[in-house]
């Protein structure tokens, strides 16, 4: 134990790489076992593609013969396992940087994915621009599996963002990132991005999320079978069976594991057998069994169908670590170690910070190049190099390294080549066929969800039972006039005000939207029409049964056509607050603040409505024109004041006038409505309104999402020889 120990006192030597050190290597050498030795390993400086030198001699901080001993002990594993029929051994491609030549053809018609001199900068308050990433070159070939690795705050996900092209507008990116060695979008069908979050639909079973996103991605040239045959495929690939009738699960019904959601959100992006798969985090959530079986799975799927799979990940078990065909390693946004992963263990021996017996390569690593803790090191055994100095190792021998001008000359072979085909747009659902599995997806979703539209249904009863009964048998004295008035501009106002207590449950369907939205699954207007029916429905059922409860218990106007219109402003006035919610939930995508923000608009809308304060009133500048006019509580409040008032008469108990006041003499003098027009004319509005509001709605959405590029590239081009803030540590 006090020769392991001295053999590697902290988890690596002094990168020291004076003459004088070269004895303590030579000594840790002798504690290793013959067993830990490979016989083809005797050269340590033979086909090693980071060597820097022609020598024959070992550099002075190689342990050359040495195999990292985690590695030979999960080879025996393997072996043994392979003997009992029980291991299945991950397929082996061959990885080196010319294996797969470049005739003027791209191979297999898959996808070249290259990025060269690829800086991303964010806007700093101390410096002006930070750099996230730094000068980063890289590639990754069809069937290969490429990991992104390093400490938290290293840029992965910046680097997977970038490379899938969903940075934010405020962030900068220079350098070429080209596919098949053109300047190209991702379009649908070509690239998935599996989230680290899993945002799912939670009401839906597992089977129902996989067949609904298969009859949207999948075209209809397919039958329903065999969409269906392709979402069960999908879930047995993913090892879901046992779970497929089980609800995803939220705050309200306890469903699936995070693994297992996990995996769900990798089945729905691999449905449409995309060539170019982004993956961040894919094993966050897994266990080490479920954990292999998801990557073992990704990479039989990349060597099968000649997929390019980028996958960003934290901390892989050594067998997952194993998996995959090329590693690259960052560091502060700073290239580490780009290359294979056989190669890796070498290159971090050659630098003086060799894998320690019985450790995960991956650990090692990472933990090599985590500088979170250096005050923590420095305090400790002296002699040793804090992370901060082996980055600076690292990261300064790699750019000498040949195995850097290797990359160099393979990205540039890739972006010569002028056979490379385009990447072609997939096919995917008619708008039809679209519209019509959002509007059953999401009615299914509402009738589950209690909090979208049954709790607000059992609200809406609650409250128009204490209105009929504050308010019962209203009568049709003097006193009525205001009475009816009131309890008028109650329903028009404050119910329908309890629409945004949906608010909540859309946010998380634009959640659900954007991220399908991002990956090409459907486009906006599809969106708006099945959101839009699906909610019909049961808007409808809260404006009658609540509806009917306040109207007759009240004792409003007789007749089925005036209780029918009242039931239709209804309906079309929460319509119209959904609507309106769906503009805020575009701009303020924060639930908490969505509300806020929506209450507020309601709330002036509601001011100057026309009956707390009357029409003729308002200050005209501002709040009577157009204020007056964009509230929808003016058209709301003037249909229901005149589908009551109009036909009935009542006494007046005033001392001057006539004894009986008409209802049209009470809209004109009372109630200062606009008789110009029908009631009917008041609703045409409002659900014209509605139609407006839900055009600037997806006017929002694709502005956004077109004015975004159009941002990134202009600040891009407003720096051509961009200053590049260095990296302090460097």
């Amino acid at each position: 134990m006090e020769l392991q120990a001295n053999y590697v006192p902290r988890w690596t030597p002094s990168p020291n790489r004076s003459p004088h050190r070269r004895h303590e290597s030579e000594a840790n050498e002798s504690v290793i076992s013959e067993e830990d030795i490979p016989i083809n390993n005797k050269n340590p400086t033979k086909n090693f593609p980071f060597s820097s030198t022609t020598s024959s001699a070992p550099p002075p901080h190689d342990i050359g013969s040495i195999e990292a001993p985690s590695l030979r002990v999960d080879s025996e594993i393997k072996r043994s396992l392979e003997m009992e029929n029980y291991y299945e051994a991950p397929p082996q491609i061959s990885i080196g940087y010319d294996d797969m030549p470049l005739s003027g053809k791209f191979v297999n018609e898959g996808i070249y994915l290259t990025w060269k001199d690829l800086w991303v900068t964010v806007p700093d308050k101390n410096t002006g621009r930070r750099a996230i990433l730094q000068g980063l070159t890289g590639y990754v070939q069809p069937g290969e599996v490429l990991a992104i690795m390093g400490p938290s705050g290293c840029g992965k996900s910046t680097l997977l963002d970038t490379l899938a092209g969903r940075l934010d507008s405020n962030t900068r990116q220079t350098g070429e990132i080209l596919i098949n060695g053109r300047r190209q979008s991702l379009s649908f069908g070509t690239s998935a991005y599996v989230t680290q979050d899993e945002t799912l639909m939670t009401t839906l079973t597992v089977r129902e999320a996989i067949y609904y996103s298969a009859q949207l991605q999948l075209p209809d040239s397919m039958s329903r079978s065999e969409k269906r045959e392709r979402a069960e495929a999908t879930i047995r690939e993913m090892g879901l069976q046992d779970a497929i009738n089980t609800r995803i699960g939220g705050w309200s019904v306890k469903g699936l594991s995070g693994g297992q959601k996990r995996r769900v959100s990798i089945c729905i992006e691999i449905l449409k057998r995309p060539k170019l798969l982004f993956l961040d985090e894919p094993t966050s959530g897994l266990d080490s069994a479920a954990s292999y079986h998801v990557m073992n799975r990704i990479v039989q799927l990349a060597k099968q169908d000649g997929r390019t799979v980028v996958a960003s990940i934290h901390q892989p078990s050594s067998e997952v670590f194993q998996l995959f065909h090329n590693l690259c390693l960052l560091s502060s946004g700073r290239t580490v170690y780009f290359g294979s992963i056989s190669d890796a263990n070498q290159y971090f021996a050659l630098n003086g910070f060799p894998c320690p017996t019985m450790r995960n390569p991956s650990d090692h690593y990472l933990r090599t190049i985590n500088k979170d803790f250096d005050v923590d090191i420095e305090k400790g055994v002296s002699g040793k190099a804090t992370a901060t100095e082996a980055i600076n190792i690292l990261v300064k021998s790699y750019k000498t390294s040949q195995g850097c001008q290797q990359v160099q000359h393979r990205v540039l072979e890739i972006c010569q080549q002028n056979g490379g085909e385009e990447a072609k747009k997939g096919s995917q659902a008619s708008f039809i066929t679209q519209c019509m599995v959002l509007t059953r997806r999401s009615f299914v979703n509402m009738y589950r969800d209690l909090g979208y539209y049954w709790l607000r249904f059992a609200i809406y009863i609650a409250l128009c039972l204490c209105v009929g009964t504050i308010f019962h048998d209203i009568g049709h004295d003097f006193g009525s006039i205001q009475a009816r008035g009131s309890m008028l501009m109650f329903v028009a106002a404050f119910l329908t005000f309890m629409a945004i207590g949906g608010f909540p449950s859309f946010v998380e369907d634009m959640k659900i939207f954007t991220r399908e939205r991002l990956n090409g699954h459907y486009g906006v207007a599809a969106f708006v029409v099945g959101n839009t029916f699906s909610s019909i429905p049961y808007l409808l059922l809260i404006s009658v049964v609540p509806g009917a409860m306040a109207y007759y218990l009240v004792g409003l106007q007789k007749g089925i056509d005036h209780f029918a219109y009242f039931a239709l402003m209804l309906f079309a006035t929460m319509m119209l607050v959904e609507s309106l919610m769906m503009i805020v939930a575009s701009i303020v995508p924060d639930f908490l603040m969505g509300i806020i923000t929506g209450a507020g608009i309601q709330g002036v809308m509601m001011l100057n409505g026309g009956f707390f304060r009357l029409p003729d009133d308002l200050p005209k500048p501002f709040w009577k024109y157009p204020m007056y006019y964009i509230a929808f509580h003016k058209y709301a409040n003037q249909g229901f004041y005149k589908n009551e008032f109009l036909g009935l008469n009542f006494p007046n108990e005033q001392i001057r006038g006539p004894s009986i006041i008409s209802g049209d003499e009470i809209l004109r003098n009372v109630w200062q409505v606009e008789m110009g027009y029908s009631k009917w004319v008041d609703v045409a509005i409002v659900f014209g309104m509605v139609i407006l509001y839900r055009f600037m709605f997806l006017g929002i959405i694709k502005t956004v999402e077109k004015v975004k590029p159009m941002i990134r590239a202009f600040m891009a081009r407003s720096s051509k020889n961009p200053t590049h803030a260095e990296d302090p540590d460097a």
